[in-house]
């Protein structure tokens, strides 16, 4: 019933689509041509490192979708476009030239490569290192023409692009600097090491500082020595100012007889006397008072005979004071030759610190220049590496070795894209599917009503009557 009420619009709509199928027919057919490139892994190159032996870059052995989308764009450049526009000859006059009547060939060349552009379907096919291009014309020995120019200038510009021109001579003036360089640095070395009479300054340095180490470890074993020798001697000194110079060797006693003999005989004789004179005299009488004190005196003198014996003393030189004296005479000795030891130590001390000093500042000057000699040496090593390298690379891209080949050469195309009978089909369906569209398009805006079930079902009141559009034919009750 839709497509009875808005049969109008459905005829329109159709029909319009048919036209246009007809027109596209009448036209002309289109060719397509197709070309695809295989996009392989490039040649490793070392970088451009420190070291003179580089690893090469194996990680990245697949082509990533980086470097297909890469080269994508590359096919599509503009200087590409160009370059086939003028090689094809697409860039001549179009049907609205007479509009651009001051239009020059660098405008045209444009203008065809932009058109170009957007006529190329460039894709990369999935899960492949290919790129397809397409293009579609009128004439199929023009698209197949495009395609090769397209592949011609595409493989020069991707040489271009990825080997850039002057490598080589770049390199060569490198190393050519690196070895002036390095001849410079070895020649401010040997300067150096004849000017400060050294050959291995680090390890004469590390032989002063062992030479260092020792005397200076001798010198602080000389000086306890030292100062326990000055103890040493105060101690001999002391001990030897508390001991005799000579010690009793052997005492003898012994009673002295003819003393004693001399003494008892006096005795006798005195109190032989004393009885004579008593004889004579009374006992109060002075002589005999005289002669009993002269007797009491040589009993006393007996007494103390027989007390105190006669000594025999023998004496020798004392030999503790005699062993102290000849140790305190060596231990001064010693002092002094330890005082004279310490003194040269010293001496030799203060003379290895200043050359170690020395040393270690012709050391660090020395490791600058050897380090500085040996950079420049890795320099020079690895520009040479590098310019040989390439040399090998423009040597290689001269041939045309490169990462990208024409894995389908574009052909000219027998048969066009679509088929007449195809095309119609085609628009055959197009055109039910765009009338059938526009007609329930067309009674979906319509707001009037078409039914007495619409005025009920809206209004909500019954209908007596009802007329017929009909505007050529008479109405019949």
């Amino acid at each position: 019933m839709i497509l009875f009420r808005q049969r109008r619009v459905f005829v329109w709509a159709a029909g319009m689509v048919l036209v246009g199928t007809l027109f596209y027919l009448l036209a002309g057919a289109r060719y397509r041509a197709q070309l695809k490139l295989l996009v392989r892994p490039g040649r490793a190159d070392a970088p451009a490192s420190a070291q003179t032996n580089a690893p090469l870059d194996l990680t990245r052995l697949a082509t990533t979708e980086e470097e297909l989308n890469s080269e994508v764009e590359l096919l599509q450049d503009d200087e590409v476009l160009r370059k086939v526009v003028e090689q094809s000859g697409l860039g001549g006059r179009d049907w609205l030239h007479f509009l651009r009547l001051n239009e020059g060939r660098s405008e045209r060349v444009e203008r065809a490569a932009r058109r170009l552009g957007k006529k190329l379907q460039v894709e990369p096919v999935k899960k492949t290192n290919l790129i397809t291009v397409k293009y579609a014309s009128n004439d199929p020995a023009t698209a197949a023409k495009v395609l090769q120019c397209l592949a011609h200038a595409y493989l020069e510009k991707h040489a271009a692009v990825h080997r850039p021109n002057g490598e080589f001579p770049f390199f060569k003036q490198q190393t050519d600097e690196s070895r002036r360089q390095l001849d410079q640095a070895e020649q401010k070395l040997l300067q150096f090491m004849a000017g400060h009479d050294v050959v291995a300054a680090g390890q004469q340095r590390d032989l002063a500082l062992q030479n260092l180490s020792a005397t200076d470890a001798g010198y602080r074993a000389t000086r306890v020595e030292l100062a326990e020798a000055q103890r040493r001697i105060r101690e001999l000194q002391a001990k030897l100012a508390s001991l005799p110079e000579r010690t009793t060797t052997q005492v003898r006693s012994a009673d002295n007889p003819e003393v004693l003999a001399s003494l008892k005989s006096s005795l006798q004789s005195l109190q032989v006397k004393r009885i004579e004179l008593l004889t004579k005299f009374e006992a109060q009488h002075p002589l005999v008072r005289e002669v009993d004190q002269q007797i009491a005196e040589t009993e006393s003198d007996i007494a103390k005979e027989n007390t105190s014996p006669l000594r025999d003393e023998t004496t020798d030189k004392n030999s503790q004071y005699e062993w102290t004296k000849s140790e305190l005479e060596k231990t001064e000795v010693q002092f002094e030759a330890l005082q004279a030891r310490v003194g040269e130590l010293g001496l030799q001390r203060t003379s290895y610190q200043l050359l170690a000093r020395q040393l270690a500042e012709a050391a660090i000057t020395q490791d600058d220049l050897q380090n500085s000699e040996k950079a420049e040496e890795e320099n020079y090593l690895l520009y040479l590496k590098k310019q040989e390298e390439a040399r090998m690379a423009d040597a290689l891209d001269e041939r045309g070795i490169v990462n990208v080949a024409v894995a389908e050469e574009p052909v000219t195309p027998a048969l066009p894209v679509f088929s007449t009978w195809a095309l119609l089909a085609i628009g055959m369906v197009a055109a039910g599917a765009t009338g059938t569209g526009a007609a329930f398009a067309a009674d979906y805006v319509d707001q009037s009503f078409r039914t007495p079930d619409d005025v009920l079902a809206y209004l909500n009141t019954p209908v007596l009557a009802s007329l017929p559009l009909c505007s050529r034919r008479s109405l019949s009750a």
